[in-house]
């Protein structure tokens, strides 16, 4: 700041001066005090200069709307939206989000460090405020191929760039917990210029959570109950209750909450689809659900506002407050959340649901062509198993997380595996599309419901390798080879034949349409899925599929290298 600026900034304060937008009549939350106070609200350039009584030059009366700060979304995956960061901006800035902690692990485990810069260059595309962090986990695990290598080195350039606010979700667990040099000299960069580090750390309890929380990892966004929630805010660790498109944690972990550690919790999506903002909206659902769930409504905005701003250090906003970003909403209530206004850095960005700004979208050319498969056939997708009980990946309710499983299955002459159309057991085959490996894993999946064609997705967390289902290899082997073709997306074959599809040529990550035309494919993809490959009614076909390649969540998964117990740690074979 100027020093010409901070003296009109006081002088608008004290009212010598008019300000430069006057929100009158305001209700306005005080979420330091946790109460409402009643008056206008002096925005002086892109600052709130004071609440009190104004006079501005543009003048907006608010009619006894409530004021409130501005949403931040304290972990997302902008990639895991499918759209891109300029359009994800224009979806969820009318739901009252001014700033979200974006993650981009997803595009780095393809692209790497230029993946981050594109990231970083088309959020400058939005209104809505983008907080890099530094993906700590590429790839996640050493359990897989990815796309690219950030050591502890190649973390150093980018943290020193001034882009950066953190260092994304610590994933490998394991390795810090075990000591490992890899994961302690990430760490200690981290340490080195002074940044907040996201965690990540599903059913770690006791000494070994104490051990993870010696390293002063900061959040935890995995917890799925309230033990898992008091044992990490009892060590220091903010717990960020997520609500998104696949995992819906805030509901049960609410129970949790007391007026003395709501402090230390804050709101995520993780992972939000077009279809999910649409309908339900962005952190504007989260407090619904909170204040119908018998929250505070000002807790619950502190939740959504202040208590992010403190977790990241981010001391400019997440509150209305003299010297703070005029990052506001104005709402009709505190029971709806709908936002009627919305303003970021004093502009006003969004009115009635609709984004006001035009979209300027970044050049994706940097992130095209990301895909290098070597000598990829049918044959590869053959099965041999050596033992009439195998292994078997089965889906739990919700998508991501699976249990181990055994079953006694059908074999051929070659003890090859046979689809048999009685029973729910169908391959799945991860192929590696970043390094010319050659590798295809397959192994068994249950409770996907298929019993037609296949489905292939290049969307496979968190290498993103391509991820394969279906009833028979050669519509398996189709889907793959298609996929490839259309540079990356989602492909769904019968018979021979796509059937429907939606290119992602960001990295085989994400469109360059916009949000509804996403939301419509995806529908039709999953109404076909349903209808015609006879996917269970039960299971998200696209989000439960990309996620059974993650080897960081339990408790078996499938990676281009092989079986993966998540429990042990280690590969295991098909055979039981």
């Amino acid at each position: 700041m100027e020093k010409q600026q901070l003296k009109k900034l006081i002088d608008v304060a004290a009212g010598r001066v008019p300000a430069d937008i006057v929100l009158k009549n305001c209700k306005v939350v005080d979420v330091y005090n946790g109460c409402i106070v009643e008056g206008d609200i002096a925005i002086c350039e892109d600052l709130i200069a004071g609440v009190g009584t104004y006079e501005g030059i543009r003048v907006i009366d608010a009619r006894g709307q409530y004021a409130a700060p501005g949403y931040i979304d304290s972990h997302i995956h902008i990639e895991s939206s499918y759209v891109s960061p300029e359009e994800l901006g224009r979806l969820i800035v009318p739901h009252g989000t001014t700033t979200i902690i974006a993650d981009p692990h997803e595009i780095a485990n393809v692209c790497g460090l230029r993946g981050i810069d594109y990231m970083i260059e088309a959020s400058k595309g939005t209104a809505l405020d983008i907080q890099m962090m530094l993906p700590s986990c590429v790839p996640a695990t050493p359990f897989e191929h990815s796309g690219a290598v950030i050591d502890a080195e190649a973390m150093k350039a980018p943290i020193a760039s001034g882009n950066i606010l953190g260092v994304g979700e610590f994933m490998n667990f394991p390795g810090l917990i075990g000591g490992h040099d890899e994961a302690l000299d990430k760490i200690m960069v981290a340490k080195e210029y002074g940044k907040v580090i996201d965690g990540h750390s599903p059913g770690v309890f006791g000494n070994a959570l104490n051990a993870y929380a010696a390293a002063r990892i900061h959040t935890d966004h995995e917890c799925d109950t309230v033990e898992e929630m008091h044992e990490r805010i009892a060590r220091g660790i903010y717990v960020l209750l997520r609500q998104g498109s696949a995992c819906h944690n805030l509901r049960p972990l609410i129970k949790g909450l007391t007026p003395q550690n709501s402090r230390r919790c804050l709101l995520c999506a993780d992972d939000c689809q077009p279809k999910t903002i649409l309908s339900e909206g962005h952190l504007d659902n989260h407090l619904r659900i909170c204040v119908e769930e018998g929250i505070d409504p000002i807790i619950a905005l502190q939740m959504a506002s202040l208590n992010a701003a403190e977790c990241f250090g981010l001391d400019d906003r997440g509150a209305i407050a003299p010297g703070l970003r005029a990052d506001i909403v104005l709402l009709d209530n505190l029971k709806d959340f709908n936002a009627g206004r919305v303003f970021i850095a004093g502009q006003e960005v969004a009115e009635g649901g609709h984004y006001a700004l035009p979209i300027e979208k970044h050049d994706i050319a940097t992130t095209k062509g990301s895909f290098h498969v070597k000598d990829f056939s049918v044959e590869k997708l053959r099965l041999p198993i050596h033992s009439e009980k195998a292994h078997l990946i089965n889906i739990l309710p919700g998508g991501v997380v699976t249990s181990k499983q055994v079953a006694t299955i059908k074999r051929d002459a070659n003890n090859e595996f046979v689809y048999d159309s009685e029973v729910d057991i169908v391959k799945v085959a991860v192929v590696e599309r970043h390094q010319n490996t050659g590798n295809v894993a397959v192994a068994l999946l249950k409770g996907y419901g298929i019993t037609e064609g296949a489905v292939a997705l290049s969307v496979a967390h968190d290498s993103h390798n391509i991820i394969v289902v279906g009833v028979n290899d050669e519509d398996m082997a189709c889907a793959v080879e298609e996929l490839i073709k259309q540079d990356g997306g989602i492909i769904l074959v019968n018979k021979g034949e796509v059937i429907e599809s939606m290119p992602m040529p960001i990295g085989g990550l994400m469109s360059d349409q916009s949000g509804e035309w996403v939301d419509e494919k995806l529908t039709r993809i999953h109404k076909i899925a349903h209808e015609v490959l006879h996917i269970s009614e039960d299971v998200e076909p696209v989000m439960t599929l990309c996620f059974m390649s993650l080897a960081v969540i339990p408790e078996i998964k499938l990676t281009d290298m092989g079986l993966f117990d998540v429990k042990q740690f280690a590969f295991i074979p098909i055979e039981a």
